[in-house]
């Protein structure tokens, strides 16, 4: 613990370096943070760099300054150390020794003075590194971002510790969110498929997942989704051992590939319900947003009504307005506002990447139209279906009539001569076998729960399990040997 007057000295230097008196205490949580990185290359215990990386970017990233950074890379980087100066040039200003090093300049052949020092451990490097790559992230300067990432990776290349596997997981995230915002992202997928390979083939599970999520994501960026339908099907998610975030993503984007499918509409529902369910409910706002918009148009897509509260919550309303009214469009049937809506937000549904999906809903539109006026018409003329429905011409109005009548929506003759279309009595939809598929697929929603949850179970070892076996053995052995002596006993009587 350190005495009155090393704290004043500790706080005065840190004011000179331009950390506000207020922030002191930030900085000295963030160099206790630093101190059990060192003590995680120290013991080799994953455990606490977990905690560390929870804490860094879960409470304190966006509370940290440049002055911070700078404070934390002088006190704890070795003065000879090659990167120092580098990680220095980014902040600006004099660096440690003046020498206007370019940032995160290696040589390929460094000196003996320029060699880090063997005390240092990489995680401390690679971790400190790591919080100014996320500072030059969050303050827009995106190419410097992808400079300093790329010796991150370049870094981590050949290093296989287990006490790696944390830091490289968000090297790997940040290196990849770095060249997508700086319109760089296709340049670097030739590199994650090498990373990807090498994570398999030393088991590392954790830079898997995260490695699989952001090649799709790459693909998914450019519509390549042939490309990452493939890769999906080559490759092994290991969905039991990939943490929460991971595995949201990743049913997020199997549910985009399979709803360009329109077989596949149940199964990219589920995905995506299953994304839902995995989001973290506080924070992460633009995931659920990303994934209640493609849910409500996959679900509308399969001829359902989704529910109003899903566009009502805390925060959301505004950014799902567009799908709010899309959705109003489809359940009234009205083709005219169902098109007034698709031009007046074309720009946030082609930014959404939603608009072909959005195109296809027409034909639901229109049954849903045909359906409420077989509801209200016991005979209508093919010239009121296309006033009402906003059609084109009676011949589209007949054959739209014909195909839904072909599809099942809704049970009618049509009288060509006359010119119009007449309803069949009204079926008791009892008596059909729609309430048995309604509630089948209601049972086997909560069994796939309940299957998730046994799943996801962890059992305490018992430490009497062997001594419970041998009591179980001896017993079934006593159990035997009374039976064979009865058996005996039996064969002397006959």
């Amino acid at each position: 613990m350190c005495s009155k007057p090393d704290e004043v000295a500790s706080s005065m230097s840190l004011e000179s370096e331009g950390v506000a008196s207020s922030d002191v205490l930030m900085v000295a949580d963030l160099e206790l943070l630093v101190t059990k990185v060192f003590l995680t290359a120290e013991t080799k215990e994953v455990r606490h760099l977990h905690r560390v990386l929870r804490k860094t970017f879960g409470e304190y990233r966006r509370k940290w300054t440049a002055q911070m950074l700078r404070s934390l890379v002088k006190k704890f980087f070795p003065d000879a150390h090659q990167h120092k100066e580098a990680l220095l040039a980014y902040f600006g200003g004099e660096t440690a020794q003046g020498d206007g090093v370019t940032p995160m300049e290696v040589d390929d052949e460094p000196t003996e003075d320029q060699t880090p020092s063997k005390e240092f451990p990489l995680e401390v490097e690679i971790y400190l590194s790591l919080l100014v790559l996320v500072w030059l992230i969050d303050s827009g300067r995106y190419d410097e971002g992808c400079e300093l990432s790329n010796t991150l990776v370049s870094r981590l290349e050949g290093q296989h510790m287990g006490t790696l596997d944390p830091l490289s997981v968000k090297v790997y995230f940040y290196y990849s969110r770095s060249h997508e915002l700086s319109g760089k992202l296709a340049m670097i997928r030739k590199k994650l498929f090498s990373l990807h390979q090498t994570a398999i083939l030393h088991h590392n599970v954790m830079s898997q997942t995260t490695l699989l999520n952001l090649l799709l994501r790459n693909y998914l960026e450019f519509n390549l989704y042939d490309q990452a339908h493939k890769l999906i099907s080559k490759t092994e998610f290991k969905e039991s051992s990939a943490p929460s975030n991971e595995l949201a993503r990743y049913y997020y984007y199997q549910g985009r590939i399979k709803c360009l499918d329109p077989l596949q509409y149940r199964i990219a529902f589920e995905y995506l319900q299953q994304a839902l369910r995995k989001a973290p409910a506080t924070f992460a706002h633009g995931f659920r947003v990303a994934v209640i918009k493609i849910t409500c148009i996959v679900q509308l897509l399969m001829g359902e009504i989704p529910e109003r509260s899903l566009f009502l919550q805390k925060d959301l309303i505004g950014r799902l307005r567009p799908y709010l009214q899309l959705t109003a469009a489809v359940r009234y049937g009205d083709l005219g506002a169902f098109n007034r809506y698709i031009a007046h937000h074309d720009a946030v549904f082609t930014r959404d990447k939603t608009i072909n999906l959005i195109q296809r809903m027409r034909n639901n539109v229109i049954k849903t139209g045909l359906h409420k006026i077989s509801l209200s018409y016991s005979r209508i003329h093919f010239k009121d279906i296309c006033e009402k429905l906003k059609l084109d011409s009676i011949e589209d109005a007949e054959f739209i009539v014909s195909k839904a009548i072909k599809d099942g929506t809704f049970d009618a003759t049509i009288d060509h001569a006359g010119g119009f279309v007449a309803n069949k009595e009204a079926v008791d939809v009892y008596s059909t076998t729609e309430p048995q598929e309604q509630f089948n697929a209601r049972i086997q929603l909560f069994l796939n729960i309940h299957n998730d949850a046994v799943k996801a179970m962890r059992y305490m070892p018992s430490s009497n399990k062997n001594l419970k076996l041998e009591e179980g053995d001896l017993k079934l052995k006593n159990e035997e040997e009374e039976l064979t002596a009865a058996l005996a006993e039996d064969d002397q009587f006959f």
